[in-house]
């Protein structure tokens, strides 16, 4: 099938399907490649490695956001451009991606290594976490921040280009490889007391050969795509620079915002005990199953309205959001019915400890309803960010984070208690669900009169 009809006249349905299956894919693959790192660790029983990995995560994260400026803001530009037919700049919005993401990644690598003591002690590291942290960041940043940068820009590159197959592959490749090489590592290879070290080179490896895949991908496509590995510094357009970071830039940002919650979520949570605690932990990576099956549904549907909403084909734009709408609201509504009646035995499936389980248990059924509000709100901040309206998705995302779930977190906590905890999420993306469909329905309203 020619990628131009899969913009341009196959049915929205099975063009969104064939976007978003291979990226929701991904997404779970993702999601347990994200947990990889962690399960492994905590099979050494040493609590001091569990605490270093746990600690350094925030920078490696801060990588993630890197990605998210040039991979979401270029390759958002680049199919907006393609659906105004102008392949010329698309192709060197493509190119510029590349090699901006490197060089901020390069840079970053660079002041990581440079800051690295102060940086490990401001985090909190102590005599006892240091090594082991400082082994996780040289691998995974100081060395591995330019594959990881790259193995997620090409993807989603690749994927407005119209290639999800391709994209979904790849990152499911570095997901299974970091997977099989954890262990590798970790308990044959490298010698007792560097199973940290062993962590971060698995997860550095995998980004390697996957920014290696991606390589050849591109080469493969290059003749029939405005994707190609640039040979020299590009140069973009002064509207597109805006385009590009007026985009990229609150991608990244609430990236920010989402690890801001979770560490506010978590030190409202331990003031109940370590047990709440360990149970707010369980139903966190619970919540990503829904989170990223919807956000794969989300990144499948960008590309597809960002096309049509340059070639100005607005009724084939608003039936991929549509579509997509009503596919994760049909995948959450499956997910408050599992989470709501089979609560215990899916948190049981974790931990053992019946107060644990009793807690998850309670916490998650609480938490569950928000599921579908706080989808609305991801399906709206993508379809900004597919139409231009980077501005407007970055003040979504400060609403979301910053005006409703924080303060509403220590509010109800602090008149409700625990109960109160619980249900804030639910309280907050109700709100933020009827704020995001109002501005959706204006943003709508002003694209389709002109």
């Amino acid at each position: 099938m020619d990628k131009k009809e899969l913009f341009e006249s196959v049915n929205p349905a099975r063009a969104l399907s064939i976007m978003a299956l291979p990226t929701i894919g991904s997404q779970i693959i993702l999601l347990l490649y994200n947990l990889a790192d962690t399960w492994f660790i905590g099979r050494t029983n040493n609590p001091y490695m569990i605490a270093a990995s746990s600690l350094v995560v925030t920078v490696y994260l801060a990588v993630v956001a890197l990605a998210n400026v040039f991979g979401v803001g270029g390759s958002s530009l680049m199919v907006r451009l393609m659906g105004d037919k102008n392949t010329d700049e698309a192709r060197r919005v493509a190119s510029y991606s590349i090699i901006a993401a490197v060089t901020a990644a390069l840079v970053f690598s660079l002041a990581t290594l440079i800051c690295l003591k102060p940086l490990l002690l401001a985090m909190g590291a102590s005599d006892n976490t240091f090594l082991y942290g400082r082994q996780y960041l040289i691998a995974t940043t100081v060395i591995g921040a330019a594959p990881t940068v790259l193995a997620m820009v090409m993807p989603m590159l690749l994927r407005n280009a119209g290639y999800a197959k391709e994209a979904g592959f790849g990152v499911a490749l570095g997901g299974i490889l970091n997977i099989f090489l954890d262990p590798l590592l970790m308990f044959v290879i490298l010698p007792k007391g560097y199973e940290v070290l062993g962590a971060g080179i698995a997860t550095m490896m995998s980004n390697v050969i996957s920014t290696i895949y991606f390589i050849a991908i591109f080469r493969k496509v290059r003749e029939t795509t405005v994707l190609e590995i640039p040979k020299k510094l590009i140069t973009i357009e002064q509207d597109s620079k805006r385009s590009f970071y007026s985009v990229g830039i609150p991608a990244a940002f609430a990236i920010f915002l989402f690890d801001l919650v979770t560490i506010v979520i978590n030190r409202l949570t331990v003031s109940y005990g370590d047990i709440p605690l360990a149970a707010m932990g369980i139903v966190l990576k619970l919540e990503r199953l829904p989170l990223n099956v919807g956000l794969g549904i989300c990144l499948g549907m960008v590309p597809l309205v960002a096309y049509n909403y340059s070639a100005k084909n607005y009724d084939r734009m608003m039936k991929f959001a549509s579509l997509a709408r009503i596919a994760i609201l049909s995948f959450s509504g499956i997910c408050i019915i599992l989470f709501w009646f089979f609560a215990e035995p899916i948190t049981a499936s974790f931990i053992k400890d019946e107060e644990t389980v009793r807690y998850a248990a309670m916490i998650l059924k609480g938490r569950c309803f928000a599921m579908p509000f706080m989808l609305i709100g991801y399906h709206v901040v993508n379809f900004m960010n597919a139409v231009d309206r980077g501005k407007v998705s970055f003040l979504l995302a400060v609403i979301r984070h910053l005006v409703l779930i924080i303060p509403l977190l220590f509010i109800m906590n602090a008149v409700f208690g625990f109960t109160g905890l619980i249900w804030s999420q639910l309280a907050a993306d109700v709100i933020n669900a009827l704020i995001a469909i109002t501005i959706y329905s204006r943003v709508k309203t002003e694209i389709i009169n002109g």
